[in-house]
């Protein structure tokens, strides 16, 4: 699993994923995943274009941060997850926790 970062405009972080959501995956991005989701304030994408597949445990990683940014005042979304890793957040209900978009440009007009 790789995890790319890069600062958009207006406070706003875009973590790119790339491989696979399970034990190994999320092990090898875990912590730094959490220290760009630290901060007051912040909106976090997520770019899950590149996630061949994901486990319970990808699952967990998205859940605890999107907690962890909301208590801080702070927005997280996910954009393009591909079919079955969207079927995978549809089927854990995490639509209605975490907001999906098909594209960059609506997650940043969704999380303003």
């Amino acid at each position: 699993m790789e995890l790319t970062y890069r600062e958009l405009e207006d406070q706003t972080r875009l973590l790119a994923l790339t491989g696979k959501l399970d034990v190994v995956g999320v092990g090898q991005v875990e912590t730094r995943f959490a220290g760009y989701c630290s901060g007051d304030n912040l909106r976090v994408l997520v770019d899950m274009s590149a996630v061949e597949f994901m486990a319970s445990i990808g699952i967990r990683l998205l859940v605890l941060n999107a907690k962890s940014v909301a208590n801080r005042g702070g927005k997280i979304a996910l954009v393009v997850p591909p079919g079955r890793v969207r079927d995978t957040l549809e089927l854990a209900a995490l639509d209605a926790i975490l907001p999906v978009y098909d594209d960059l440009d609506a997650a940043l007009a969704g999380l303003n």
